[in-house]
């Protein structure tokens, strides 16, 4: 199953990170699932940025550049899989939901090491691992990203300033270009318009705070939303469950 040839067909790292921290960009010769079992991360390509909370995993298919950014601490697990065993796995960066039993299987393969397919209760692991990675739910922590420079750097401001009050008007002049014009870039090259591209990222914001222990009003006062009851039907329509109940599962 081994496509690089040292014997292994899941290699795992434990890294703990300070806030501020930065992976720069890089790419594996092996798929990649990262998780955090405390904390938050963002892993970015140059094409989009996923929100990496304790409840969710993003799996990094082979060669992939990107870099990994912590905005506090966080404790990083990941499993590296060779190519042979990730087959079958997407073949595009995607966040899955972690299940109490898969989130126990990364642990545990971490405190094994590496998975050999010699050994047959490695195999029987690795192959565990793959059926939970394929039947775990995916979600929608994904904001792509405009490749015009302008738009760009309105995005990053966004995604920085999730609270900013300015309406996107007054945003745009120091961002060099129109509203009119950042309102056609947005859907030419991301998909979304300007609009909803900001409310996702507003929305991807409050589940970071969720997960860290904010509470539901104070995640909605720091995603940028004045009204309690605004953000919850936000939130709702865009994860299809409420923020108290997501924070429950």
């Amino acid at each position: 199953m081994n496509d690089v040839g040292d014997g292994f067909d899941v290699r795992s790292l434990a890294l703990t990170f300070r806030p501020g921290a930065v992976l720069g960009k890089h790419a594996h010769v092996w798929g990649q699932l990262v998780f955090a079992s405390a904390g938050v991360m963002r892993v970015a390509t140059d094409a989009a940025t996923w929100l990496v909370p304790p409840t969710k995993a993003i799996w990094i298919p082979a060669g992939l550049t990107h870099q990994i950014l912590f905005g506090g601490e966080a404790a990083m697990r990941t499993l590296y899989i060779a190519p042979g065993r990730a087959a079958t796995l997407p073949t595009e960066p995607q966040a899955l939901e972690v299940a109490p039993l898969l989130r126990e299987l990364i642990l545990h393969i971490l405190k094994i090491g590496m998975l050999t397919p010699q050994r047959p209760e490695h195999d029987r692991l690795a192959g565990l691992l793959i059926d939970l990675m394929r039947q775990a739910r995916s979600q929608d922590l994904c904001l792509p990203l405009p490749r015009d420079r302008r738009a760009l750097a309105l995005a990053i401001h966004l995604q920085a300033r999730p609270d900013e009050e300015r309406g996107l008007a007054a945003l745009a002049g120091p961002f060099g270009a129109s509203l009119r014009t950042l309102q056609r870039v947005f859907p030419r090259e991301t998909g979304l318009t300007l609009e909803t591209w900001r409310q996702k990222a507003r929305l991807i914001h409050s589940v970071a705070c969720l997960t860290t222990g904010a509470s539901v009003t104070d995640a909605a006062l720091a995603s940028g939303y004045r009204s309690v009851g605004a953000f919850i039907g936000a939130f709702t329509r865009q994860f299809e469950v409420t923020p108290g109940r997501y924070l429950a599962d």
